[in-house]
């Protein structure tokens, strides 16, 4: 019973280095087709690593980038108030009707709303009345010149009489004056009044609604009509960049809702007081508005140097954006490469990145950052 057992002990025992054996040859066998993969040795402190191959990473050669720089800033549609017309009614009294609401596009003389006002009915009252008075001072003043031209009156009682009916012209001039201002026409009296537009454009505000009131000038504008065929652009500037920015300078324009659209304004004020919690100042651009441009829209607005400087450009690949900053692998000696820090630009296509700084045209850099980058050992 012990040598049976002996026995199969040596032959698992056999079958084991066997088994071993030709798993070392299956894995030489593979191993001798492929090429040897590179080892990396991180130098920590000084941004150096160590390759056994360093022909695997291809080097790429900055070229040489001419543009102007660019400041893009964020900013909002708004209405040009010198181009804003509000719209009141003088009347005092009670909204019968309205004909317009907001976002309405009117034109010169549009009936808007009608009011129905006390105060017209007094003015048509003095009207008639100042009517009457100089009807009476007139015939008085025709008498009391034929009485003066008989000698039946002195001098001075002629000039009582003009001066009365000067008075009395005066009067009714002023009741007229007092209906037109109401809004009313004297030769069609009527306790209702019909505010109009006084200007064409898009009602941009509307404060009154159907039955409520109004107090003349002591109530807010009951609209608002803005001229949109030109715009602001309203943007803000972080205090940093405001040298980049001065009157009368050229913005391009480009609205999110229409990203493929450019427009071009002008830089028409830059202003005096910084916001204290995020520094930056408030800039306006005065664009003309082809009808797509509506107030609230989001754009960006991208101003040009005038100046045109010379940066270096490389493959996007080659920049490696690791904790929040760029780098660069360039070749150090023979199987070396050293991680130096650049400053990012814009892309331009394609697939080509600006550097700022931190590397030269002409410098030779790994084109694959990312690849480098995950066979160092930490």
């Amino acid at each position: 019973m012990k040598s049976t057992i002996i026995v199969e002990a040596g032959i698992a025992a056999l079958w084991s280095v066997l088994l071993a054996a030709c798993d070392r040859t299956i894995k030489a066998d593979n191993l001798a087709g492929e090429p040897p993969a590179a080892e990396v040795v991180h130098k920590r402190g000084a941004g150096l690593v160590k390759v056994d191959h360093p022909e695997q990473f291809s080097l790429s050669i900055a070229t040489r980038h001419a543009d102007s720089p660019e400041l893009r800033v964020t900013g909002v549609v708004s209405a040009d108030v010198s181009r804003n017309v509000p719209v009141i009614s003088m009347a005092t009294g009670r909204i019968l009707e309205i004909r317009a609401r907001l976002g309405d596009t009117v034109t010169k003389g549009q009936l808007l709303m009608r009011v129905q006002s006390a105060d017209i009915a007094q003015a048509f009252s003095d009207y008639q009345q100042a009517v009457a008075d100089e009807r009476l001072a007139a015939a008085q003043l025709n008498r009391s010149k034929v009485l003066y031209q008989r000698g039946a009156i002195a001098l001075k009682d002629l000039e009582l009489v003009q001066d009365t009916e000067e008075k009395a012209d005066v009067t009714l001039a002023t009741a007229v004056e007092h209906l037109r201002v109401l809004g009313v026409d004297k030769d069609h009296p009527s306790a209702i009044v019909d505010v109009t537009a006084p200007a064409a454009g898009v009602i941009t505000d509307q404060q009154v609604t159907a039955a409520s009131g109004t107090q003349g000038l002591a109530s807010p504008n009951a609209f608002t009509i803005s001229d949109l065929s030109h715009v602001w652009i309203l943007c803000d500037v972080y205090e940093n960049d405001l040298s980049f920015v001065h009157m009368k300078q050229y913005a391009d324009i480009r609205l999110n809702a229409y990203p493929n659209l450019t427009f071009q304004g002008h830089l028409s004020n830059i202003g005096p007081i910084l916001d204290p919690n995020i520094r930056t100042a408030k800039v306006r651009i005065e664009v003309e508005n082809p009808g797509l441009m509506r107030l609230g829209m989001f754009v960006q607005a991208t101003f040009h140097s005038e100046e045109s400087q010379v940066h270096a450009l490389l493959p996007a690949s080659a920049i490696l954006h690791l904790h929040d900053r760029d780098w660069v692998y360039v070749p150090q000696g023979k199987d070396m490469f050293r991680r130096v820090e650049v400053r990012g630009g814009k892309m331009v296509a394609p697939g080509q990145q600006e550097v700022l700084s931190g590397v030269r045209p002409g410098d030779r850099v790994v084109t694959d950052a990312l690849d480098l980058q995950n066979t160092v050992e930490y």
